[in-house]
């Protein structure tokens, strides 16, 4: 079994006005991903925090402290989605993958990703309609009153986020010679097999090793 790994492009030849143009999408994409994100976390840590010492102190937490912090998570779980692709850290199924090398390699990531972009597109379009029925049947938090569509726009936003990412990943992978697992994180197997691994004698063993 293969253990695959990514590394930051290094030593690549200089990237055209294409590839810095993505390049920028990329950033700026993942500025959001992070600001939603770590502004969550941050803020659900602060949030239970201040409801410990609430009912410690004054014995009474702060109203809703579990509500928003489940709006929070909502927000984290979806976002999450374009930040994990962005940093190919998400779950992949490569028991065919891994046994591949070069074009094939490629080629099949190039499909993986497209199939899953269309997906996540998909997934980002029903998820417009379903926050569409929730501001037309106007629900709202139970002890809050914030209206649910307003979170629930952390669907379509992360979904599209996670398309973009898929996409840029299949740009950079046609305008580049080595494997890329996203737009910057170039693919590396250090243990794949080669022909001259193969073909290479055992001094180990001849030596009794």
């Amino acid at each position: 079994m293969t253990h695959p790994s990514t590394s930051p492009d290094k030593g690549a030849k200089p990237p055209g006005k294409l590839l810095l143009a993505l390049g920028a999408l990329d950033r700026a994409s993942g500025m959001i991903e992070r600001f939603i994100v770590a502004g969550s976390i941050l803020a659900m840590a602060a949030l239970m925090s201040a409801n410990v010492v609430g009912t410690l102190v004054f014995g009474r937490g702060i109203a809703g402290t579990y509500e928003i912090t489940e709006m929070l998570i909502i927000l984290i779980t979806f976002i999450g989605i374009g930040y994990a692709a962005r940093n190919a850290r998400h779950i992949s199924m490569s028991a065919i993958y891994d046994q591949l090398s070069g074009r094939l390699r490629k080629a099949l990531l190039i499909l993986i990703c497209l199939g899953t972009a269309a997906l996540m597109f998909y997934f980002a379009y029903k998820s417009i309609d379903y926050v569409a029925v929730l501001k037309g049947r106007g629900r709202v938090s139970a002890s809050l009153r914030i209206p649910m569509w307003t979170i629930y726009l952390a669907l379509p936003i992360g979904f599209t986020l996670a398309g973009i990412q898929y996409l840029l990943t299949i740009a950079r992978n046609l305008m580049s010679d080595d494997i890329y697992r996203s737009f910057t994180e170039r693919e590396t197997y250090s243990e794949v097999p080669t022909d001259a691994d193969e073909q290479a004698p055992d001094h180990d063993a001849s030596r009794g090793v």
